[in-house]
């Protein structure tokens, strides 16, 4: 099997040659993609220098959804079997992805997303504006899919070739993780949990605190309402 590990990275340039080592030990066969979406630092040379990634520079800074969907491209174009995306900051641990592609080799489901909330563990711990957030979108996600996600904001993911189509053509931009979940449950795409453990983020802070907390909550369920209302893309599949 062809399988892609997407980066999305801006201003990573203390971390991102770590990251890309890490994964190239853990499995010397994955391809890495670096999505450099306008980071103003030094990331794209440093991931360019360690001669184990491709590096796609974007010209402006897009945000993550246009960051990932541009790897759900080039993994599409380049046929690749399995695409999985994976942060750059130093967050995402290598050794737990063979258990996220594990169920997409099995045919069990089309996606996989690395929970740090479907069981408790040791390790890392989101603050607790991102745990209230993530508490309502799992309310959410009950309601309008039918499906239990304890981690909508999880940007660890494994996805199959059908997945890999058609977020490359429908993947959300304004706050892509809940938004496609929804989007893909309601579109008749099988999902699962697994729980996955992670660390602390290597540099740099979260954006989300207490003062932000409210304010994001209320965007992301309207965007979330939102994408539950529009009508299925894909054809003859039951939500």
């Amino acid at each position: 099997m062809k399988i892609l590990v997407i980066v999305p990275a801006f201003n990573e340039q203390d971390c991102i040659d770590q990251v890309i080592l890490d994964l190239k030990k853990t499995n010397n066969d994955w391809d890495v993609l670096i999505v450099n979406d306008g980071s103003k630092d030094n990331t794209s040379q440093v991931a360019k220098s360690t001669k184990k990634a491709k590096v796609i520079d974007l010209v402006s800074n897009l945000g993550i959804g246009g960051a990932v969907q541009t790897g759900f491209k080039y993994a599409e174009r380049n046929g690749y079997d399995i695409a999985l995306q994976f942060d750059g900051d130093g967050q995402h641990i290598s050794t737990e992805i063979p258990k996220l592609i594990a169920p997409i080799i099995s045919k069990e489901v089309d996606m996989v997303i690395g929970s740090r909330f479907a069981i408790t563990h040791s390790g890392w711990k989101s603050s607790v504006p991102r745990r209230m957030g993530i508490f309502v979108f799992t309310i959410l996600n009950r309601l309008l899919i039918r499906q239990r996600i304890t981690d909508s904001t999880s940007g660890f993911r494994a996805y199959n070739k059908e997945t890999i189509k058609f977020l490359s053509a429908h993947y959300p931009m304004d706050y892509p993780e809940p938004e496609a979940i929804i989007l893909l449950g309601k579109n008749g795409f099988k999902m699962k949990e697994i729980s996955a453990d992670m660390k602390a983020r290597e540099t740099g802070t979260s954006s989300i605190n207490y003062r932000r907390a409210i304010y994001y909550m209320i965007k992301v369920v309207l965007a979330i309402l939102m994408t539950s209302i529009r009508p299925k893309i894909r054809k003859g599949v039951k939500k």
